[in-house]
């Protein structure tokens, strides 16, 4: 398919624990949906890690945080990531010093975001957010302002203990969750039994070698049905070039 050229959705890759690679799926599911030919763009609403940083090798000012604390449009700090695909993916990394991140987390900036990511929609197919666990206002901020929320969690009994928990802390702010996604496991035997889906490890080691999810390979279609589960958007899986697809679907 070709690109909707706007009136996407919002969606929040919430992270149920540190560490459970919400920013990596982020880039991943951005890419799956841009090689099926859709405009993406992924808003790093985890300002503390900084993650998204990592998949840009140039410059980055202004960040995420600029844009913020100076009331400026958004699309001063997006950049577009060299992938060959259909679809574009753009990210808008945060890379700030402590001061200006605490000054990004005020109520004030939380309610910019949130006006910024509902105008992205209107520039983009799809819109996700790293967000981190939920907690401060500029997460609280993405949580609501998200058409759906997913909660990443590491398909481990970590996982497991972290999905009711979130579930809890994001009802406290009325967010619901709209899926589970079990990170790092095996889709055949996940260990989170609530897990709506299942992705496997990637064969990249490190984020800066995000996303992988851009050729015909099993994590590719385990990625593709992960975001299938998250957003509802049907997208054309890729045919990997060994192994079974099977293989890598829930069961």
């Amino acid at each position: 398919m070709t690109g909707t050229q706007g009136s996407g959705e919002v969606y929040a890759v919430v992270s149920g624990v540190g560490g459970a690679g919400a920013t990596r799926l982020s880039a991943e599911f951005a890419a799956a949906l841009a090689r099926d030919g859709r405009d993406v763009t992924v808003v790093d609403a985890s300002f503390t890690t900084q993650g998204l940083a990592a998949l840009v090798p140039e410059r980055i000012d202004p960040d995420l945080t600029r844009v913020l604390t100076d009331d400026r449009p958004l699309q001063e700090a997006e950049r577009t990531l060299s992938l060959d695909l259909p679809g574009t993916v753009t990210v808008t990394p945060a890379l700030a010093s402590f001061e200006r991140l605490a000054r990004a987390k005020t109520s004030e900036c939380a309610r910019r975001l949130a006006e910024r990511l509902s105008a992205a929609a209107d520039r983009y197919d799809a819109v996700f957010v790293d967000v981190p666990p939920v907690g401060a206002n500029q997460a609280v901020a993405a949580v609501t302002a998200a058409d759906a929320v997913a909660l990443v969690v590491p398909d481990s009994e970590r996982g497991v203990d972290a999905v009711p928990r979130h579930c809890d802390r994001l009802g406290d702010v009325d967010a619901g969750v709209d899926a589970v996604v079990a990170n790092r496991g095996d889709p055949e035997s996940p260990t989170v039994d609530a897990a709506d889906a299942v992705v496997p490890p990637s064969e990249a080691a490190a984020l800066s070698e995000s996303p992988a999810a851009v050729e015909p390979a099993e994590f590719s279609v385990a990625v593709g049905s992960a975001v299938e589960t998250v957003t509802g958007v049907e997208v054309d899986l890729p045919e990997p070039d060994s192994s079974s697809v099977a293989d890598y679907l829930p069961g």
